[in-house]
């Protein structure tokens, strides 16, 4: 393993210990503080991918994805106010967003990594994974029709109709809970393109 994909192991497992920690901890009534630390994920897979491939990319996410596992079952593990901090739905739909919405990234931003504006890999790839990590997450871990995944978790809170975001049409609550989380992704997207870039500079000098 290189010293890249070791730096890549590291920092991936801090981000998902990280986020499975702080999503216990809200932000006011749609988000939770992992909602900011999660995104983070695909900033540490595409400077891997940048600096050393989608081979060692796709390493790194695995391991990341092994990590996850490992905090599910803990958060199984653990019985809060209303039962485990983590069921059996939460931990199928982040598992399966996770790995899903980083193999996309990865295979986006090799399609785009010979672009000539720098910013377009590392930011179209990182929408479509973190836009598909959403949908699915969300959709396992919420959806009424999902119901028979896990039929002794009561989830008739999530399918209250609510304003969209407070204010737009009437959608079941976790619609709203996966807009908001999408949004802060995009915005997290925006703002790790200057961490990307300087790593990436970096390293170049190093080389240079």
């Amino acid at each position: 393993m290189t010293r890249i994909q070791t730096y890549g192991v590291i920092a991936m497992a801090i981000v998902v210990v990280a986020s499975n920690i702080l999503v216990q901890h809200p932000i006011g009534q749609w988000l939770t503080w992992g909602a900011f630390t999660y995104p983070l994920s695909f900033l540490v897979s595409d400077i891997v991918n940048r600096l050393a491939g989608a081979k060692a990319a796709r390493q790194v996410v695995y391991a990341g994805f092994v990590v996850g596992l490992v905090c599910s079952w803990i958060g199984t593990q653990i019985t809060g106010e209303f039962g485990p901090l983590v069921t059996l739905r939460v931990a199928i739909g982040s598992a399966t967003a996770f790995l899903i919405g980083q193999l996309l990234d990865i295979g986006v931003f090799n399609r785009l990594r010979q672009s000539v504006a720098w910013w377009k890999a590392p930011f179209v790839s990182t929408l479509f994974g973190s836009t598909i990590d959403t949908v699915i997450f969300f959709s396992i871990a919420f959806s009424a029709a999902l119901v028979w995944m896990e039929p002794g978790n009561d989830l008739s809170w999530a399918a209250e109709q609510i304003p969209l975001l407070g204010f737009g049409s009437l959608v079941p609550l976790w619609v709203s809970l996966a807009c908001a989380d999408w949004l802060v992704k995009v915005a997290v997207d925006v703002v790790a393109l200057l961490p990307f870039r300087l790593a990436v500079y970096r390293f170049a000098a190093r080389v240079a």
